[in-house]
C-alpha cells in the first residue's frame, strides 16, 4: 500500500446560499487553508476535517491500492493517472482537494501525517 498526498487546492464559499440558509457570521472553510498538505492511506490524517475525510477516503483508499485512472468515473474523468479532484461535502462552504498516489510505502503502524 501507497502513501497518498492531499493537497487543499481551493477553499470555496457560495454567497447566495449561504445568505439564505447559513448561520449568521458563516464563512468559508475555518479548518483548513489552501496549499495544506496531508499524507494518508486508510486512516484519516491529523488535522483533517473529519466530514471532508468522509467524502474523501474512498478514492484515497483507492489510491493507496493502485487505483489507475480507468477505475474512477468509467476513465473520462481525470487526465492524470493516480490522481482525483475531490470535495468535501459542504455545500455552502466546500473544500477542493487533489489526491495523488505517492510511490512512498506505508508500514504498518504509521501514523498519518500533516506537512
Amino acid at each position: 500500500m501507497k502513501k497518498v498526498r492531499i493537497t487543499v487546492l481551493q477553499k470555496m464559499f457560495n454567497r447566495d446560499l449561504a445568505a439564505q440558509y447559513g448561520a449568521e457570521g458563516l464563512a468559508p472553510c475555518p479548518m483548513l487553508r489552501e496549499g495544506q498538505v496531508f499524507y494518508a492511506d486508510y486512516a484519516k490524517p491529523e488535522g483533517l476535517c473529519d466530514e471532508a475525510w468522509k467524502a474523501i477516503y474512498q478514492y484515497v483508499f483507492a489510491l493507496a491500492h493502485g487505483a489507475g485512472r480507468k477505475t474512477f468515473y468509467y476513465g473520462d474523468w481525470i487526465r492524470t493517472p493516480g490522481v482525483a479532484i475531490c470535495s468535501c461535502n459542504d455545500g455552502l462552504r466546500p473544500v477542493i482537494f487533489k489526491l495523488e498516489a505517492t510511490e512512498e510505502e506505508s508500514r504498518p503502524g504509521d501514523t498519518p501525517v500533516t506537512k
